[in-house]
């Protein structure tokens, strides 16, 4: 792990479709001077849109791919946000249990406009009330790999990456 402005990198933000992983992520990373990396657009690089694997190829392939990415992604200094279901695999798991790790967290009542009109696969049929059990389901993983939890649902991006710099150490 290097240092960028005091904050040791990488650095993991996990949360569920819509907390803001690929907003913070950006703004800490320009703060901190250090790069950044959104797997979920990595994948949609390198395989096309995700939405578009899981219709070809189903979510088992789709996670295979994920955890590839994500493995990776571990390895780079730099600020990381991963893709709502990416803790799910066990390996991941036991990658982030070394890595300082942010779980944004978000009212349904927030994300419901920041979801309207998305292409997010889990999500395309079942809308809030799905986002909402697949919350539920996540829930207890992403609170036993958080070091802190932030919520977004009315805070600017700005305080948080302010909160996320404070708690490790980092300065802006």
């Amino acid at each position: 792990m290097s240092e960028h402005s005091g904050l040791a990198l990488p650095i993991v933000l996990v949360g569920p479709m819509g907390a803001g992983k690929s907003r913070v992520g950006q703004r800490l990373a320009a703060s901190v001077d250090a790069p950044f990396v959104d797997t979920d657009a990595r994948i949609t690089e390198r395989y096309g849109p995700i939405a578009e694997i899981f219709e070809r190829e189903g979510e088992e392939y789709f996670r295979v791919v994920e955890r590839e990415v994500v493995a990776e992604a571990l390895r780079e200094e730099a600020v990381i946000s991963l893709g709502g279901g990416a803790v799910l695999h066990p390996d991941t798991r036991d990658d982030l249990a070394a890595l300082p790790v942010v779980w944004l967290q978000v009212s349904p009542t927030a994300v419901a406009p920041r979801l309207a009109g998305g292409t997010r696969p889990l999500i395309a049929e079942g809308g809030l009330e799905r986002w909402i059990a697949i919350l539920e389901e996540r829930r207890p993983i992403y609170d036993a790999v958080a070091d802190l939890s932030i919520d977004t649902s009315r805070r600017s991006v700005a305080r948080i990456v302010d909160d996320i710099t404070g708690h490790f150490g980092g300065t802006r």
